[in-house]
């Protein structure tokens, strides 16, 4: 059966879950907030989707004005079900992080960070514990050079694999391990999974590079169509075992995988559980999805009213029916992929993983 072809169960659920995604969207009710509050990083990664450098010419948003925006759509939220997750850049950077995690925390909102861990040593852990951080997402991209190489430091792997071992041992925060496949580490996977394992770690996330910012100018990050059902085919594999909860990334949907490789089916919350505010200010959903995406600014607009009134283009992706998607029969499921994936200015898909395990597909007939 090959990636498009769907067993009549598996249909059944989709059409279930479309209708599920319907509602979603009317309800449209947000529950995770990503904040962009530095450019600012101690590595220079070369798939950063945001282009981060050591310092950066935009200064970070000054934490009273992000949370004078959080105050503003505290009314439309349960704090205590509002996620908010602290991205960059390198968070741990801001010298106000502590403060930053407090007030959070007093307001009732959990909240997190996304880390390359280059800094996460046992001090800075025991501190954003004290701050009431609830997660903590340490990047690992393979063994120690295929890492190294792509974070561009030598002390990289070491550090974030000590973190990783350190969050192991630690009570009352939630962590997992995200990992970019790519060419480098591919074959590395395997070996990847074990070292994880020893560190006791339980929940795993892997996802691939879609050509945006540094990463549209190294090709090594690009996987062939073969590498690329293999990655799948990996994760599948993983989670029969069930010693680590592995999922692939929330980014594409992926035809007859749907249900094999993730804990739920493909569904792009953008927009409808999902807003970011960049660190210019500038209200989006992801905070890959900027340029055309843009909804507002904390700094002009109202965050309740750009939540409750905007979006439609997040809400209603009728319009992503166009080019490759048009005569797609598997669009009632995917709806034009996810957001990030279309072009920010013009809004044309750049990636689509069903085209790209279809490719694989025909390949292995081929060698076959």
């Amino acid at each position: 059966m090959t990636a498009r072809d769907l067993p009549l169960k598996k249909k059944i659920a989709l059409k279930l879950h479309r209708k599920y995604r319907s509602n979603e969207k009317r309800i449209h009710q947000l529950n995770y907030i990503f904040w962009e509050c530095t450019l600012k990083c101690n590595l220079k990664c070369l798939h950063c989707g945001s282009d981060c450098v050591k310092d950066p010419a935009v200064k970070d948003m000054p934490r009273e004005d992000f949370l004078k925006a959080l105050d503003e759509i505290t009314p439309i939220v349960d704090p205590n079900k509002t996620m908010i997750v602290l991205t960059g850049g390198e968070p741990v950077l801001r010298k106000d992080i502590f403060e930053i995690g407090k007030q959070l925390y007093e307001r009732g909102f959990p909240w997190g960070v996304v880390s390359n861990g280059m800094a996460m040593n046992r001090q800075m852990i025991g501190k954003l514990l004290q701050s009431g951080i609830r997660a903590i997402t340490i990047s690992l991209d393979g063994l120690e050079d295929s890492h190294n190489w792509l974070r561009g430091n030598k002390h990289s792997f070491r550090n974030a694999l000590e973190a990783i071992r350190i969050l192991g041992t630690t009570e009352g925060v939630r962590y997992d391990v995200v990992t970019c496949a790519n060419r480098r580490n591919i074959d590395e996977l395997p070996a990847l999974y074990e070292l994880l394992v020893r560190s006791g770690l339980k929940e795993w996330r892997i996802f691939t590079v879609f050509p945006i910012g540094r990463a549209k100018e190294h090709d090594a990050l690009q996987l062939p169509p073969a590498e690329f059902k293999k990655v799948f085919d990996f994760i599948e594999q993983v989670r029969t075992e069930g010693i680590i909860q592995l999922n692939y990334g929330c980014e594409g949907y992926l035809g007859n995988y749907e249900g094999r490789v993730r804990d739920h089916l493909f569904f792009c919350r953008a927009g409808i559980n999902v807003a970011s505010v960049l660190v210019d200010g500038s209200i989006s959903a992801c905070p890959n999805l900027r340029d055309n995406f843009i909804q507002g600014n904390i700094y002009k607009d109202q965050f309740s009213d750009v939540w409750q009134n905007k979006y439609e283009m997040y809400r209603n992706r009728s319009w992503t029916k166009t080019g490759i998607c048009a005569h797609c029969d598997s669009f009632n499921y995917c709806e034009g992929n996810g957001m990030h994936l279309r072009d920010e200015k013009t809004g044309k898909l750049l990636f689509c993983h069903l085209h790209r395990l279809e490719e694989a597909e025909k390949q292995l007939s081929t060698d076959d």
